[in-house]
């Protein structure tokens, strides 16, 4: 049966409690959210040093993987 709330303050309450259910309850859900977050962050800095930094050409990237002999 669905509860009719009569303010404002019983829908914080209400809001609030559901918050602290999933905090509770689901705290896989918040840390994969996290990592997600965390995730993007890394890449968004990734790419801004990567548009700041000097170009390089294929082969110089390919120098860098082959194995020193």
């Amino acid at each position: 049966m669905a509860t009719v709330l009569e303010n404002d303050d019983q829908l914080k309450d209400a809001f609030k409690a559901a918050i602290v259910e999933v905090l509770q309850e689901r705290k896989d859900l918040i840390r994969d959210i996290i990592e997600e977050i965390i995730e993007d962050a890394a890449l968004v800095r990734g790419i801004e040093q990567g548009l700041a930094s000097p170009s390089v050409t294929r082969e110089q990237i390919f120098e860098l993987l082959e194995p020193a002999n």
